[in-house]
């Protein structure tokens, strides 16, 4: 439906047996539906975008060609509702009417609709020239031959030839039938009128069948005989989640009075359908909430395994088994400038990101500059624009149009951003959740018309987002100074980084600290903290169950602090053998040391355990080669010397 070019006049194909003499007087009445090329384009591309390899009109018109119109008379016009509607929340101008003479017209009220029947009735804020419209033809008969005239493809309006084959109830009702014909149509006939043998109007085109060469059209009594100065949307329309299976089937529904200016009725729709999606997602995720993680028997691995110690995000999905666990796709990683990196993993059709910012940039420059962010995301060539044989890749979108915040059942504080893709009538929706590397979030393509829609359905899959926060003991200084951004969690937890001398690390569940005697404190050591939905004493919390600190990024030398939790009795017996050992301190949860793949390791239960404890943490340390055990127990002892645990 989004064809580039401009309408150059009317030709037939194939139509011989239709008149020479009624074509002025269709082509007078006929009208491609265009909308206004972005005049001030933000995006920047790397190189200059090689316009002379496209068609001569597609490079020199103004216009995006979306559909077809036509006048029935009266000063009022038809197109299919479905093309006026790519005009809402659109990056491109407001849909207006081009003749042939490429004279435009824009839209002055609008008179008629119907959003089930697919069709608006219209009027224009000034007439053309002789104010030609089409006749109408009530009653057509079956067989006979019938013109499909629209702007075919955006090449221009064309009129084809077939036959009227038969009648096929609408599909939701049967409150009507629908028009099949031979005739026929391509995107941007949308709209277009379907013409019996003398030039008069029996149908608008509409759409194609899927699974055969024919075409459906609304017979032009279904649009006449519609109310007038009414507004009627009536249409069942499915509702999914991405993260679940199931679908919502619940109907769109509402009604109000007309006439309105087109911006007036844009206004009305968008709001009218932002709380139709609005409820429908509320619905949605009401539905078996004892079975949506966090609750249900299907949450009980995640929330009985240790948490995840990746910084690679991940959605937490519900599979065939009905068994909740992260899933973080397969991705790519790309560098950039300083250290810096961008990776990007396909969730469905979601894109969750993890970007590593360069060591140059300081996080409250990163954290408010959205651009920046942008700017170092479209490194990885996700958004190129296609010219003739060449892609070419997006540096920079611009500012964003949307700049907001989300806060998630976790209290965790997203940036929500939309940039435009202006030549794609498309936007770039982001939420970003700032982390101590840099960002995780995330991304979404999506129709302009659609952002409400998208927005509400990412935020709610915030929810479900899982993620380590990792990064340098500098990098965790720099992130802990923009304390408007952090998550709630944060209140309740105390990092003491004092490099060279002290770490210490206190929350209302454990706390601990060393010195290099244990264990060096460098600008580049590694601090992870895994934070992840934990079970706590019948309530779930999004809190940190894993701390670990290595001497640096790659190194083996590692100071770990892990929480384990007694498991559920509908888990499998490696849950409950791992639990017995700690519980009761054997291999590898007693103190002795041992050596895996060049790393000698040692783990012991931290403090005394309760008597039929539900909650259990260990401590860990390890270092590169072979090491002696008296050595091992020695940095151990180190660790528990510190150690203190408060949550039993």
């Amino acid at each position: 439906m989004l064809a580039l070019v401009s309408v150059v006049g009317v030709s037939t194909v194939q139509a011989e047996s239709l008149d020479a003499a009624l074509l002025p007087k269709i082509q007078a009445a006929t009208f491609e539906v265009v909308q206004a090329k972005t005049a001030n384009d933000p995006t920047v591309y790397e190189k200059p975008l090689p316009l002379d390899l496209l068609p001569y009109q597609e490079r020199t018109d103004k216009y995006h060609s979306i559909g077809t119109a036509f006048a029935i008379g009266h000063g009022q016009y038809v197109t299919a509702g479905h093309v006026l509607l790519v005009g809402a929340n659109s990056l491109w101008g407001p849909p207006e009417l081009r003749d042939s003479a490429g004279h435009v017209y824009p839209i002055a009220k609008v008179e008629k609709f119907s959003l089930r029947q697919d069709f608006v009735v219209f009027t224009l804020a000034q007439q053309p020239a002789g104010d030609a419209a089409l006749e109408i033809d009530r009653t057509p008969a079956l067989n006979q031959a019938v013109y499909a005239v629209g702007n075919a493809l955006g090449t221009g309006v064309v009129i084809r030839d077939g036959l009227y084959t038969s009648d096929t109830p609408e599909e939701q009702d049967g409150a009507w039938k629908w028009m099949r014909f031979s005739a026929a149509a391509s995107p941007g006939n949308s709209g277009g009128p379907l013409l019996d043998k003398d030039g008069k109007v029996i149908g608008v085109v509409l759409m194609k069948s899927a699974n055969e060469n024919l075409n459906y059209a609304l017979p032009i009594s279904g649009v006449l005989d519609a109310p007038d100065n009414t507004a009627v949307i009536d249409r069942r329309v499915p509702y999914q989640f991405d993260l679940f299976d199931t679908t919502n089937s619940d109907t769109f529904k509402a009604r109000f009075a007309l006439p309105m200016s087109l911006g007036d009725f844009f206004a009305r729709y968008e709001k009218l359908q932002g709380d139709y999606v609005d409820g429908q997602l509320k619905i949605l995720l009401a539905k078996e909430p004892d079975k949506v993680f966090p609750n249900g028997s299907g949450s009980n691995r995640l929330l009985h395994s240790t948490v995840r110690m990746s910084s690679t995000p991940a959605l937490i999905d519900r599979g065939s088994t009905g068994i909740w666990s992260p899933a973080s796709g397969q991705g790519r990683q790309f560098p950039l400038a300083n250290n810096g990196f961008a990776s990007m993993h396909l969730a469905g059709a979601n894109i969750l990101f993890l970007l590593r910012k360069p060591d140059d940039v300081a996080a409250a420059q990163l954290y408010g500059d959205p651009q920046k962010l942008m700017d170092m995301l479209l490194k990885t060539g996700f958004i190129h624009r296609t010219i003739g044989t060449e892609q070419i890749r997006a540096t920079s979108l611009g500012k964003p149009l949307l700049d907001a915040s989300h806060t998630d059942r976790w209290q965790r504080r997203w940036q929500v951003f939309a940039w435009p893709v202006s030549f794609a009538n498309a936007e770039v929706m982001v939420l970003a959740l700032p982390v101590p590397e840099g960002y995780v979030g995330i991304m979404r393509i999506l129709p302009a018309s659609e952002q409400h829609d998208f927005q509400i359905n990412l935020e709610a899959m915030t929810d479900f987002f899982d993620v380590a926060y990792r990064g340098s003991l500098a990098q965790w200084q720099d992130y802990l100074k923009n304390s408007a951004l952090l998550p709630a969690a944060f209140t309740d937890i105390k990092l003491g980084i004092d490099i060279g001398h002290r770490f210490s690390y206190t929350s209302p569940r454990v706390s601990f600290s060393f010195t290099p005697e244990l264990q060096q404190i460098a600008t580049d050591s590694q601090l992870t903290l895994g934070f992840g939905f934990l079970s706590d004493h019948g309530k779930v919390a999004w809190d940190v169950g894993d701390v670990q600190v290595s001497d640096h990024a790659d190194g083996h030398a590692i100071v770990n602090v892990q929480r384990d939790v007694a498991p559920s009795g509908d888990l499998e017996d490696d849950f409950k053998t791992r639990w017995n050992k700690i519980v009761q301190q054997k291999h590898p949860f007693d103190g002795v040391s041992r050596v895996d793949d060049d790393v000698t390791k040692i783990t012991a239960v931290a403090g005394t355990p309760a008597a039929n404890p539900t909650v259990i943490w260990t401590a860990f340390y390890s270092l590169e080669g072979s090491q002696p055990q008296a050595d091992m127990k020695a940095k151990l002892d180190l660790l528990m010397k510190n150690l203190q645990v408060t949550e039993h």
